[in-house]
């Protein structure tokens, strides 16, 4: 009988693998020891060793690591393991994977880790620390202060928008990746358990609330949890308060009875015993105004972005008439430009041409004005309500208008003025 050649090799693999095995599986009992409310979320993660990997990967399913790597890096620092584990751990929890189709992926990758080492760093693990610790807090600390907040979404606008040089871009590699985001990008695959892992990080954080209270550590946690849970603005469903009733002329077929119609067809030739209506009540909106706050904090790429959302409103006839009186108004202390749009089919056009001005102080009341007295000359006839984009930093009216107000925000600010009773706000983001 002929020896097996690779017989060794196999047994030294698989015995790789048990040793592999035992340290990421002491790396889960410290996590848990340290903190259990990982607990619920840890064993939703299954291991699987993949001979061949530089970093360890993961699809939302498994963790993926080549066990001579775990092991060296075991050999280098018996913790860092279980700073590996915990990284990968909370890219799912903060659900970094399931937002990469719309991004920059290589400042997602980097805006991600940096959210994710942030936390870590707050932490405070015991025996954890990178070779270079110190140096990463320093630079987390800079940068999230920079961003203006810890979550990787608020660290990818501020890296968009300030720009990374490559010698930047590679410092961060090089400080910040400890897994491999390639998985990242099969969504198919990993969309089968993004909610599974919405529902854990749900749970995650009404924990957080019972272990550790007003702690730094349940705050740092907290933060990332928030922004994974927050879900973007349904769009239709911020309009449905805009919406009226009214009549649409088009076909209605479903009021109307197929049978007779075509009946009266065959027994008379080209007679139908009832004719389909021509048109049917339908909660639409024929009149909306749009005010864009244009003042200095305001501006750019944000206002870019609220036009392509609003004109991706417009052209959406299940939320508009066909024929349509929508103003759009930019304003900072006092109204600027006021742009009408007739029909959906107009929208495009004078998104796409619109020239932004403005920058000054804000002042809300102007705009609030300004509709009241086109009301008054009769530029409007049934206003449903007013949609205004703001950071929020302005002087609000004291009074209620007699249509509906909501002020859409870039995001969350905790120091920003609170908005009257009367009216409705929304995130953007």
């Amino acid at each position: 009988m002929k020896a097996d050649p690779d017989f060794g090799k196999k047994e030294y693999q698989q015995k790789l693998e048990r040793m592999a095995q035992q340290v990421l599986g002491l790396a889960r009992d410290d996590l848990l020891l340290d903190m259990r409310f990982f607990a619920s979320a840890l064993s939703r993660l299954k291991l699987s060793a993949q001979a061949g990997r530089s970093l360890p990967a993961t699809d939302g399913e498994r963790y993926y690591y080549d066990p001579k790597e775990i092991l060296k890096l075991y050999r280098s620092n018996d913790k860092l393991p279980e700073r590996g584990l915990l990284h990968s751990l909370l890219h799912l929890l903060f659900a970094h994977p399931f937002h990469y189709d719309d991004m920059d992926t290589e400042l997602w990758d980097i805006a991600a880790d940096a959210a994710v080492e942030s936390v870590i760093g707050s932490l405070g693990l015991p025996g954890t620390e990178a070779e270079d610790e110190e140096e990463l807090k320093l630079r987390m600390k800079a940068l999230t202060e920079a961003a203006g907040g810890r979550g990787a979404a608020v660290i990818y606008r501020y890296l968009k928008k300030a720009g990374l040089s490559e010698e930047a871009r590679c410092s961060y590699i090089r400080l910040l990746r400890r897994d491999d985001h390639g998985l990242w990008r099969k969504k198919r695959e990993l969309a089968i358990s993004q909610k599974q892992w919405e529902q854990l990080a749900r749970k995650m954080r009404m924990e957080l609330k019972a272990f550790l209270a007003e702690t730094a550590l349940a705050e740092a946690l907290s933060e990332g949890l928030s922004e994974a849970l927050k879900k973007p603005a349904d769009h239709r469903k911020v309009l449905e308060r805009f919406l009226m009733s009214g009549e649409q002329i088009e076909l209605s077929p479903d009021e109307y009875d197929l049978v007779f119609y075509t009946y009266g067809l065959k027994l008379y030739g080209n007679l139908p015993l009832i004719e389909p209506l021509e048109s049917r009540e339908e909660p639409r909106i024929r009149e909306l105004v749009i005010a864009l706050d244009t003042s200095a904090s305001v501006r750019g790429e944000l206002l870019k972005q609220f036009l392509n959302r609003l004109f991706m409103l417009l052209k959406n006839r299940e939320c508009f008439f066909s024929h349509i009186n929508v103003h759009i108004l930019q304003c900072d202390n006092r109204v600027l430009s006021d742009t009408v749009i007739h029909s959906p089919g107009e929208a495009e056009d004078a998104i796409r041409n619109m020239e932004l001005s403005g920058f000054g102080g804000t002042d809300f009341r102007p705009a609030f004005d300004y509709i009241r007295e086109a009301e008054r000359d009769g530029r409007f006839r049934e206003l449903k309500g007013l949609i205004y984009l703001t950071d929020g930093y302005g002087i609000y009216p004291e009074r209620k208008p007699p249509w509906e107000v909501l002020f859409v925000f870039p995001n969350e600010d905790e120091n920003r003025p609170a908005v009257p009773a009367w009216a409705a706000s929304s995130i953007l983001n």
